[in-house]
């Protein structure tokens, strides 16, 4: 069991990012926040948004191993030692997930290009990897 560096996780990230934008649109849309310029969410439909996504991450991951866009991706989140991640370890690297994708996820990329074991801070901290799944 061999995590994943980089490439195969920004992947997976572009796919869930576009699936969360996409839901973002739908949300600013009911909430009157579109124009001819796109979409602006703010205030109130802003953290409903925010709250959204975190769920998505946690429950997508506590529940199945991984996003759509891990999966599309062939990729699973485990703990160190291979076994399934819990709801505590799902919150807590994704809560750092916050740091991790600061800039563009720049911050998350170096941290997995310079760690030994390719995890981000998220994972250092959940004590989790990010794996080929066993069907790719």
């Amino acid at each position: 069991m061999e995590a994943v560096g980089v490439g195969r996780r920004a992947v997976a990230i572009i796919i869930d990012s576009i699936l969360l934008m996409i839901l973002g649109w739908a949300l600013a849309l009911v909430m009157g926040q579109t124009g001819g310029a796109g979409f602006s969410l703010e205030g109130g439909p802003a953290l409903l948004w925010f709250l959204i996504a975190m769920a998505y991450y946690v429950v997508m991951e506590a529940t199945s191993g991984g996003t759509i866009g891990k999966k599309v991706m062939g990729l699973k989140v485990v703990k160190v030692g291979g076994g399934p991640i819990s709801w505590g370890d799902a919150i807590i690297r994704n809560l750092l997930r916050i740091v991790d994708g600061l800039f563009f996820y720049l911050v998350g990329a170096i941290v997995v290009w310079v760690s030994k074991t390719r995890q981000r801070l998220g994972d250092m901290a959940a004590k989790t990897l990010v794996v080929r799944s066993a069907s790719s």
